[in-house]
Order: structure tokens, then C-alpha cells, then sequence
């Protein structure tokens, strides 16, 4: 009898059932498709030993006059530059005391805590602090373990704090050495003590109440003074951009921040406040953006020039052309401002070829340069339309793509719903309390936008939805990343995971986050298919794979086949039999496998590949299969 041909519809179907999805994938897992095809993702594998802080939220990559390539990587505790895969931390500083304001004294005898005063330090538990010029306390606290980053344990009150004494020399992302007071430690440190305090820390996860636990309540100890406890239900993220090779860095729903290139990797970025005597800088936003047309700087959702230090979310600023300090709108300068008149705040703004396109929570705007005197110009595109949040949207030319909170978007001229064949199944298991923290990706090399997200049970980025905008097909798997940016600059795109490091991406075949690195079990599952809609049985007895291991640098590579049948739609897989045949028939295939036997009987089958080795990858064909009617019982 002649065999028949397995040949399925590209791309994963969830949005009707499996029985009505005969001809497609149903279920999938680290697979991708390729002209029509399903095959296993590359692999990934660390950039360089060094760590971060916190969780990293943002990624941006430029190169220098020097030819230097650097990463920013903003973080929910700091922000740094990459080089070659070690981190240099450049936060900002928000406070320097003057000397002397600082002082030390030690929490008890035999312990490591010390209490540091220093009125009105404005920290935050969990913040990081610097100290200079502090004398030792006696023979442990000496002032090579006073002179140094420490991180903040405990906020006492707003005018004290305790921080835990480390040996000299210990690095703020290692585990410290901790430093036991003696009886001798019974200085203050001296009276030429500095304090430089970094910016706050963020949010890592939303809460989304304003009563117990919310924000940061709960941070200091109870009669804490209010500036310790700032209710704020906004993660921390971090907008970054270029101004020729220097960065330009904005906390959202805080300050604007510069990084001179020229002055190197060990210095920090400043406030832009702090470049010039200029008045009406902002002091505020919620994201800023360098216009690479017309070299403006912009801010968006900040404060106006009439009424600085006052955030509006729909508010849009932007300084004199080639400027990042002038930003008094006037006769004999570009610098400006516009308000959006629909939405309640500015979620992200994202630029294209020719414009800059803005989405409030309920309205898409395009913003083109104008020339004088305007400058710019805002036009209302559609309304209606949704954003899951601020990292949720991306360009690939001209086209803009973004998830919303309920449906997936295109921008392409006009705006269109993106049909979409997992709709139900990503937003159906979404953690509706942390959108923000959903981030995209673009993958070039495989025409792809992945949308990375927290499932219903997760409060972290665990999930993923891809959409192949070539070939115009989605699929879906579970691993997270939390923030990526393609190759371009470097050769392979970067992504962050939550273990505090960065990593190659589609850099061979396993699982880097392990060491040694595992094995990525990747998996495709059709739907059912019958014959005669299911009113014969069918017996399946022999079948000649199809599978292209590539580049597999295993010595000999292989891939597992399963096979499953059932007698109805309702019915299920792996049920037992009393006869000769089986339910469930599972067959390794290797590149030296001409044909698998099967002694399958039953109304529907299944079809299923998965790996589970290290050094393999794989791409499915079109197999054969002899499959003969079986009659009706």
C-alpha cells in the first residue's frame, strides 16, 4: 500500500480545539518555523563570568569614536555599562554630604551592623551608598573597611540607617566577608566623613493596592520618617539612548541622566541638571529619546517648562537641536513642547524611519519633524487601541508591533489587529498585575518578534509568544527573558535573564544557564487525524522519518518520534489494550534511521518529535507513514 505524506499547516493553532485543528500543530515548546517547518531554537550561552545587580529591564547597544562596543544594562537597583562582559557601574549619584555629615557608630559588641547617622540621607532600604574619608574605628572597623560601597540593611529612621562592616575590598555582588566589632571599635569615623548616596532602587515586582505591603511600605521600621516610605506601583525601568557616543539614561517617572564617553568607564552618569546653568531642564520623565533625523533629545510625560518639577504624563518636551541642556522653548532656538489631549499618561514612544510614533493607554500618535517654527508635530492615528507596556511595542523598518492587553497590533500605514492563532491561549494566562514587565524582541535572523511574559502563576517573565512576521505564523515556549537586543552591533542577540547575567542567543544548540549547560528539551505536537472523518479505524504499521539534523555537533545525533491514538475525540491517549496493539508507540531516530514499525490501531493518531540530548538540533520534513483503514470497529 502506498504511504501517506505527514504534511501540517505552519505554526502552532490554540484558538479552536484540537479535533477541529486536524492538519496542525496544536502544542510546541523551544521550536521555531522555518519555510513552512518546525525546528528547535539555537541555544545560548553566558557573556563573560561578572554578574549584576537586581533584574535588568534595559538593554542598549553603541559603539564609540574609539570603536569601543558597549552595553548599557539598566537594572531595577543600578545601572551599568558592558565591556567585554564585565559590568562598570555608572548609577548616579542623587546625594554627596558635605564632610563630617556622616558618622558611625557600632550596633553591639561581637556584631557586624553599624548604625550610620546622617540626617535627612533620604534612603531607602536596599539602596547603595559610598564612603570617603572615614578614620578607623579601632583594630576591626578599620578605614579601609569604612571606604567603601556598602548596601543599606535597614532604615532606622530618616536620619539613621544600619549598613553590615565587610572586609576591605569586597565587591558589592559578592557575598562579604562580614567584619565582627570589637571592644576597641568605639570611633565615629572622624569628622571627614562623605556619604555618596545612589539614586533610589526600584521596584522589582508591582503592587498593584495602595494599603499594606504596597510600594515601599514596610521598608523602614515603624516611626520611619514618610520620605522613607514612597508609595509607588511603577517597576523600575530604565529608557536609554545615544547622543553621538555618549548615553542618555531616564529613570521612568524620574530624572534624566548623561554618561560622557570621553571621561570613561570609571566615572558615573550625572544629571542633566547639573551640565548648565540652563533654566527649565526637565527634572522628570517618563522616557527619553534621541530623534536620530534631527538630533533633538525628547521627553516624554515630563514636567512642562511652566511648571518644572511637576510630571505630566501626556506632556512632550524637547530641547534645541544638537543640544541636551537647552531646553527654554524661544525666537532663536528649535527646543519646544506639545500635550497629547487624549489617554491619561504617555506609556512609551517608538522610532521609525520617518516618524516617531507615541501610544498613550488609549491613543496612537505619529510625531514628525516639521522644520521651523514648529519643530514638531503630533497627529492622532487611532484610538481604542491598547498597550500591555512601556517595553511591550517594537520597530522592524517601518512597521511597529506591540501586544496589547488583550489582542496583538501592527502598525504598517494604518493600525491593524494582528490575527493571531494563540490569542487565547497567552492572554488566558497572563499575571494581569505585572504587564509591565512583559518585554519584546526582535530576532532578525529568523523574521521573528517575541514577547516574553509572566504567566498567571509567575510573578516573573517565565513565558513566551513569537510571531514570525515572514512567514506570518505564531508558536510559543517557556523560558524567560527580561530584557534582548538583536545582533547588529554584535554577533548574536543578547538577552538578560533573572540570574544576573547576559547571553548569547542563537550561539549553539543547549541550555547555557547551567553549568556545565544542559540540554533544551524542545517538542511539537499535531493535532489528531483520522480517516473517513473518523468513522474508520486506522492501522498504522511502518513509518520513513524525515529530519534534518544540520549542524548537530552531537557524535550521533537523535530525536524521539511518538506516536498516540485514541477511538474518539473525547476519548483519550495511553489507555490499555487487551488485544496485540498498543495506544502509545514512542521510536528514537537517529541520521542513520531509514524506517520506524508501529502496531497502532485506533480512530485518530497523534504525531509528536521531541529531543531531550545535548549538541542536537533538528529540522522536521515531510514523513511517510503507512497508514491503512482498519475497518469500523
Amino acid at each position: 500500500m502506498p504511504l501517506s505524506k505527514l504534511q501540517f499547516n505552519p505554526g502552532v493553532n490554540r484558538e479552536v480545539t484540537a479535533y477541529t485543528n486536524e492538519g496542525g500543530w496544536f502544542d510546541s515548546d523551544n521550536v521555531r518555523f522555518q519555510k513552512g517547518y518546525p525546528e528547535k531554537i539555537g541555544g545560548w550561552q553566558k557573556r563573560g563570568s561578572d554578574t549584576f545587580l537586581g533584574t535588568c529591564r534595559a538593554l542598549h547597544p553603541w559603539v564609540t569614536l574609539d570603536r569601543d562596543q558597549f552595553i548599557g544594562v539598566g537594572t531595577t537597583v543600578k545601572y551599568y555599562i558592558d565591556r567585554g562582559g564585565e559590568y562598570n557601574d555608572i548609577t548616579p549619584i542623587r546625594l554627596q554630604t558635605s564632610a563630617g555629615a556622616v558618622t558611625f557608630a557600632r550596633a553591639q559588641v561581637g556584631s557586624a551592623v553599624l548604625v550610620v547617622t546622617n540626617s535627612n540621607h533620604g534612603a531607602l532600604a536596599g539602596d547603595f551608598v559610598t564612603f570617603t574619608g572615614a578614620a578607623t574605628l579601632g583594630a576591626n572597623i578599620t578605614a579601609a573597611v569604612l571606604n567603601q560601597e556598602y548596601k543599606i540593611d535597614l532604615v532606622v529612621n530618616a536620619n539613621s540607617y544600619n549598613i553590615s562592616a565587610k572586609a576591605a575590598g569586597s565587591l558589592i555582588n559578592e557575598t562579604p566577608v562580614l567584619v565582627l566589632a570589637a571592644n576597641g571599635d568605639s570611633g565615629n569615623g572622624g569628622g571627614s566623613v562623605v556619604g555618596n548616596y545612589q539614586i533610589n532602587i526600584g521596584l522589582d515586582t508591582v503592587v498593584r493596592s495602595s494599603g499594606w505591603g504596597a510600594g515601599t511600605w514596610s521598608r523602614g521600621t515603624w516611626g520611619s520618617a514618610s520620605t522613607d516610605a514612597i508609595v509607588s506601583n511603577t517597576l523600575r525601568l530604565w529608557s536609554n539612548d545615544n547622543f553621538g557616543e555618549d548615553l542618555l539614561i531616564n529613570v521612568r517617572d524620574g530624572g534624566l541622566f548623561y554618561w560622557d564617553a570621553t571621561n570613561g568607564l570609571g566615572t558615573r552618569a550625572v544629571n542633566i541638571t547639573t551640565l548648565s546653568s540652563l533654566p527649565k531642564i526637565p527634572t522628570v520623565a517618563k522616557q527619553v529619546l534621541v530623534s536620530d533625523r534631527d538630533r533633538h533629545v525628547i521627553a516624554f510625560g515630563c514636567d512642562p517648562e511652566s511648571t518644572p518639577g511637576v510630571q505630566d504624563p501626556l506632556t512632550i518636551r524637547f530641547s534645541s537641536q544638537e543640544s541636551i541642556t537647552d531646553w527654554e522653548a524661544s525666537a532663536t532656538n528649535t527646543a519646544g513642547e506639545l500635550r497629547l489631549g487624549s489617554g491619561s499618561e504617555i506609556v512609551t514612544a517608538i522610532e521609525t524611519r520617518q516618524q516617531i510614533l507615541v501610544m498613550t493607554d488609549t491613543t496612537l500618535y505619529a510625531m514628525q519633524f516639521l522644520g521651523p517654527p514648529f519643530t514638531f508635530g503630533v497627529t492622532a492615528i487611532s484610538e481604542n487601541i491598547t498597550i500591555a507596556g512601556p517595553n511591550a511595542a517594537i520597530a522592524v523598518d517601518d512597521n511597529v508591533f506591540w501586544m496589547g492587553r488583550s489582542e496583538f497590533y501592527v502598525f504598517s500605514g494604518t493600525v491593524q489587529r494582528l490575527p493571531c492563532m494563540v490569542r487565547d491561549y497567552v492572554f488566558s494566562d497572563l499575571n494581569e498585575n505585572q504587564l509591565e514587565k512583559i518585554n519584546v524582541a526582535l530576532n532578525t535572523e529568523h523574521s521573528e518578534v517575541w514577547w516574553f511574559y509572566p504567566s498567571s502563576d509567575s510573578e516573573e517573565v517565565n513565558k513566551y509568544v513569537v510571531y514570525n512576521y515572514l512567514e506570518q505564523v505564531w508558536y510559543y515556549g517557556s523560558f524567560g527573558r527580561t530584557a534582548w537586543v538583536d545582533r547588529g552591533i554584535f554577533d548574536f542577540p543578547i538577552a538578560a535573564n533573572n540570574d544576573g547575567s547576559l547571553y548569547e542567543h542563537e550561539l549553539g544548540f543547549d541550555d547555557g544557564t547551567t553549568n556545565p549547560a544542559s540540554a533544551i528539551n524542545a517538542f511539537i505536537q499535531s493535532s489528531p487525524m483520522d480517516i473517513g472523518d473518523g468513522q474508520q479505524f486506522m492501522f498504522i504499521q511502518k513509518m520513513i522519518p524525515d529530519i534534518d539534523f544540520k549542524n548537530s555537533t552531537a557524535i550521533l545525533p537523535e530525536t524521539n518520534i511518538t506516536l498516540d491514538v485514541k477511538n474518539a475525540p473525547d476519548g483519550t491517549y495511553n489507555s490499555s489494550q487487551t488485544d496485540a496493539f498498543v495506544k502509545t508507540q514512542a521510536a528514537a531516530v537517529d541520521a542513520r534511521t531509514e524506517q520506524l514499525y508501529f502496531r497502532l490501531r485506533g480512530r485518530q493518531m497523534r504525531f509528536k518529535i521531541s529531543s531531550d540530548d545535548l549538541e542536537v538540533t533538528w529540522r522536521l520534513g515531510s514523513p511517510r507513514v503507512d497508514i491503512r483503514s482498519d475497518g469500523r470497529r
